[in-house]
């Protein structure tokens, strides 16, 4: 097992480079870089997503607006970027400094490469603090959301698929799908608008807070207070997040016990006399959680960078979701870049980790035959 586990970290590596190499270079293509944001900035035409993210860390050039617009020329100069026709070149020219912007691509790739190497994200373009504080501020909540709604999801699908497998096409088996059918239909944050119209004062009930991960005075209460206060901002935005993924864990479940419920080994332990709950938990259970088990890491990191991203929004809760994409409006690159590493990176592990659990569930596998084969 140590040679296998030894192969998969070392083939993580170009993994994380081709990935990287790839959104670089898309990157590299796309229009609007932080250059030109800035200067829409100066200009005063900056979307609204900039101007969410915008802070102290281009305090520098923010302090020279008023010198830039004065420098205008009457008649329009070439420039390689859209708005700044008219600002001086020079300007210009510490906008690009500033962002690095004066090396020549390949240079800037090389740099990223070599900083990221040692975790080193260097500093927000646009806010004036690390990367690296950036996503440890935000990583919580991403995480709290994440870990809350796979091991709730997990903890209701799977008993539920289980059971409807093993009751297939009675009244419990038809009510519970259609159910679970129309649960699957509504996105994630309609349900989310819904909840809040319902229990957070929108219309009918105030039981659960609007916004925010933990109330104003959460450090002024005790620990058994703070938990329950943690626990109580929760509820709202795991119901939300916990619809979509938790209609098809348990489809996927309940099939999955179906297809084992039909073999020939089950059958046979059935007329040797074993008890149905042996049968099912001692044999059916462990082949049938296999591809469970195979879309954990997919599903965990779904819940912690895809679907909670709409949620953070509604929810008011400043998350790596929400970073990543004012990130990705504003051309904040190091956000970006460093978000898409981390995501990776976590993505990489988490299947490493599935392909563990595999052996734990199953020890008749055997990956390093595999690898021989």
């Amino acid at each position: 097992m140590a040679p296998y586990i030894l192969r998969r970290l070392l083939f993580i590596i170009p993994t994380l480079l081709g990935i990287m190499t790839l959104n670089f270079l898309i990157v590299q293509a796309a229009p609007g870089g932080p250059v030109e944001q800035m200067i829409a900035k100066l200009s005063g035409t900056a979307v609204d997503s900039t101007s969410r993210v915008g802070g102290s860390g281009a305090g520098d050039v923010m302090a020279q607006s008023e010198a830039a617009k004065g420098a205008l020329r009457s008649s329009a100069i070439n420039s390689k970027y859209r708005g700044a026709q008219g600002l001086d070149p020079e300007f210009v020219a510490e906008l690009e400094k500033m962002f690095g912007f004066d090396k020549p691509w390949y240079v800037r790739y090389w740099l990223m490469l070599k900083n990221y190497a040692t975790f080193d994200f260097g500093k927000s373009y646009f806010r004036d603090t690390s990367v690296i504080e950036l996503v440890k501020e935000k990583l919580p909540v991403s995480i709290s959301l994440g870990i809350w709604t796979t091991l709730i999801t997990y903890l209701i699908s799977i008993p539920l698929g289980i059971r409807k497998a093993v009751r297939d096409g009675s009244h419990f088996d038809i009510w519970t799908s259609a159910v679970v059918i129309v649960l699957h239909a509504i996105p994630s944050f309609l349900f989310a608008v819904l909840l809040i119209l319902l229990f957070a004062g929108g219309e009918y009930f105030a039981w659960f807070p609007l916004r925010g991960l933990v109330s104003d005075n959460w450090h002024d209460l005790t620990w058994p207070k703070k938990i329950l206060d943690y626990l109580w901002h929760m509820v709202l935005p795991i119901t939300a997040m916990g619809v979509g993924g938790f209609a098809s864990l348990t489809i996927l479940t309940k099939n999955s016990f179906i297809d084992e419920l039909g073999k020939q080994y089950v059958l046979t332990a059935r007329a040797k006399g074993l008890p149905e709950k042996r049968v099912l938990y001692g044999h059916v259970f462990r082949n049938a959680m296999l591809i469970v088990i195979a879309g954990f890491p997919s599903a965990f990191i779904g819940m912690i960078f895809t679907s909670a991203l709409l949620i953070e929004v509604i929810f008011s809760l400043d998350g790596l979701g929400l970073l990543g994409f004012e990130s990705a409006m504003s051309r904040d690159y190091p956000v970006m870049f460093a978000t898409l590493y981390i995501f990776t990176l976590i993505g990489l592990l988490m299947n490493l980790i599935s392909d563990l659990t595999y052996m734990f569930v199953d020890p008749r596998i055997d990956f390093n035959s595999r690898e021989g084969a």
